[in-house]
């Protein structure tokens, strides 16, 4: 069947911080998608539309929009490009024919860019390159070019994967061109690309065919599909099947049909094969996955596999003496049902109840992807305490298996040898290493997943916050057995009560404080790190005994160093297992499974 010459599907990949977002943002201002449609003018990052996507300025959810140019429509779908959120990226990338791979001019090709790159390949789809960020002073042009050839070949299944065309660009100055030293200009020219490359899109069946990708849901209209209608056409109010695999619902017909029109969802009476729609009023057969068909004809689409996970945590209910001072969803209830929720969306998240326990293992792509999820949770108003991060391991043709990464660092040259010593003792073998354009160094080390779990912070303690470290699953290899943990110990409070200056005064000689005089603790709450490697149990709510000649007043005289603040992500780095994080809308704090001592001693 001749394919659609007014329609165009493609998507946008590339490493985190390679500029998708603000590309996409300069293609709906430059198409005039934005005149008319906001009043308040030109928003930075529309398409990261959470509160955490902004906040972190990373794309967390895969997300379409559309253009209308003269003749053609593109349908744009935004992915993300941290690996733990691969689950976006894989399931999305069905609904197009090209994609657009995006990289920075300087950085070239990272990790992620790998990552993504394999997963759109694998589906066949055109490649399209955009160098970006050619504005950079540091940028080079030609190294990064040959390197994205590089991979390219590296990881092209056909002939016709190398056969792309390259533009260059700057999303933030607004123009892409096909001469890589143009300083301004347009989108225009990556318009006319998308429309001469990007293949129209064809019907791949006689009988209607819509592969849901996406789930919504509206007080209104019920559960919403947002998927891709790959064959026939459809009317609002048709009758239609769900099939996943073996599984036909009975039938059932279609509420409303809506399409994408820039930043909003239009209601059309009809929609046809190459479009990108959302299909509200279905029941609760419909999954992603799920392929919508005509009652008379359940062909379901194969689904692509995701990626299963490779680390887990373990989320129950908060049992601190803290427990339901600032939330109020409290109860194993009230999270189960949220995780429940949340699988029907993440497609790359698994949740399992634990026999005879109040915790469910919730399993998922890495720390970010867990860490995003929980932060997300604690917004909505719940109350959990939180297991240590821990590696899934696999058993592979009788032996045990567990997931390693490939690490790419860059330092200073200054910091090489207290990196690689680090990354060697968590078991890492460096793989490269080599001098990038800024007279820093790059070096890539082979690693088990368990031995990146912790490092991150001491990572950037080393290098005085100017290193950066990026990784991508490589797969699964035989255990290699002990991974070096944390090598300092806790601070344990032995009692319950508000910290004193005087107190603190004497402790923070010890190592490093996360509390600070008036906060409230509790007996069993981690309060420090200790500065050797066995933990503590320490006062901080001792105050200073009056005499007749002496009095509280001289508490003043105190100086307290302010405390570390443990954020989320950096307590799933610091904490053993033999600790908890207490999770609520206000406080993240550090607490030991066995709050007291002797329970502590009993269970070791």
């Amino acid at each position: 069947m001749e394919g659609r010459k007014d329609l165009r599907n493609i998507a946008i990949i590339a490493h985190v911080d390679h500029g998708k977002t603000t590309l996409v943002d300069e293609m709906l201002d430059q198409s005039g998608t934005f005149a008319g449609e906001r009043g308040e003018g030109h928003v930075d990052r529309v398409m990261d539309s959470g509160d955490i996507e902004r906040e972190r300025g990373i794309t967390i959810l895969a997300k379409n929009t559309s253009i209308q140019l003269p003749g053609v429509k593109l349908n744009i779908v935004d992915t993300p490009g941290h690996m733990d959120f691969g689950g976006e990226v894989e399931r999305t990338l069905q609904m197009v024919e090209g994609f657009l791979l995006l990289v920075d001019a300087a950085e070239g090709p990272l990790p992620g860019t790998r990552f993504v790159l394999k997963k759109a390949l694998s589906l066949g789809l055109k490649p399209m390159v955009l160098i970006n960020k050619i504005d950079r002073k540091d940028a080079d042009i030609e190294r990064v070019e040959e390197e994205i050839h590089d991979l390219f070949l590296d990881l092209a299944e056909c002939d016709s994967h190398l056969d792309f065309p390259v533009l260059y660009g700057s999303s933030k100055l607004g123009f892409v061109s096909e001469c890589p030293a143009a300083t301004s200009g347009t989108m225009q020219p990556l318009f006319d690309a998308i429309i001469k490359e990007v293949p129209a899109p064809k019907s791949l069946e006689e009988n209607l065919q819509i592969l849901i990708t996406n789930l919504d849901y509206s007080d209104y209209v019920g559960r919403i599909g947002i998927g891709r209608v790959f064959s026939s056409e459809m009317r609002s109010g048709d009758s239609i099947v769900c099939c996943k695999g073996d599984n036909v619902s009975r039938p059932m017909k279609s509420a409303k049909l809506y399409q994408f029109e820039g930043l909003k969802r239009v209601e059309v009476d009809h929609v046809q094969f190459g479009d990108i729609v959302a299909v509200a009023g279905l029941e609760d057969e419909v999954s992603i996955g799920t392929t919508l068909c005509s009652q008379d004809a359940p062909h379901p689409i194969a689904y692509v596999d995701i990626d299963e996970p490779t680390l887990s945590m373990n989320v129950g209910v908060n049992t601190s003496p803290f427990a339901g001072r600032e939330g109020d969803k409290l109860t194993s209830r009230q999270i189960f049902d949220r995780l429940q929720r949340e699988l029907r969306t993440n497609v790359a998240l698994r949740v399992e109840t634990i026999e005879n326990s109040e915790y469910f293992k919730v399993s998922g792509r890495g720390q970010l992807h867990l860490g995003v999820l929980v932060e997300t949770m604690r917004r909505e108003g719940f109350e959990m305490q939180i297991s240590a991060p821990r590696v899934i391991f696999k058993d592979v043709g009788g032996k045990k298996c567990e997931p390693f990464e490939l690490a790419t660092v860059n330092i200073d040259a200054e910091h090489q040898g207290i990196v690689i010593e680090k990354l060697s003792i968590r078991r890492g073998v460096m793989q490269h290493m080599e001098p990038d354009s800024h007279g820093r160094l790059v070096l890539e080390f082979k690693i088990p997943s368990r031995g990146l779990l912790g490092f991150r912070g001491q990572f950037l303690t080393d290098t005085r916050g100017t290193g950066t470290i990026n990784s991508t699953l490589i797969g699964y290899e035989p255990h290699i057995g002990d991974v070096p943990a944390r090598t300092r110990g806790s601070m344990v409070s032995m009692e319950k009560g508000s910290v004193t200056a005087y107190a603190l005064d004497t402790l923070q000689t010890r190592g490093v404080m996360f509390v600070k005089p008036c906060d409230e603790v509790y007996e069993g709450m981690v309060i420090g790190e200790n500065s050797r490697d066995n933990d503590m149990d320490v006062n901080p709510v001792k105050g200073k005994k009056l005499t007749n000649m002496r009095s509280s007043g001289a508490d003043d005289a105190a100086k307290i160093t302010p405390p570390k603040i443990m954020t989320l992500e950096e307590s799933f780095d610091w904490i053993n297992d033999d600790e908890l994080i207490e999770v609520s809308p206000k406080s993240v704090r550090l607490r030991k499974v066995y709050l007291k001592a002797v329970d502590r001693k009993r269970n070791k």
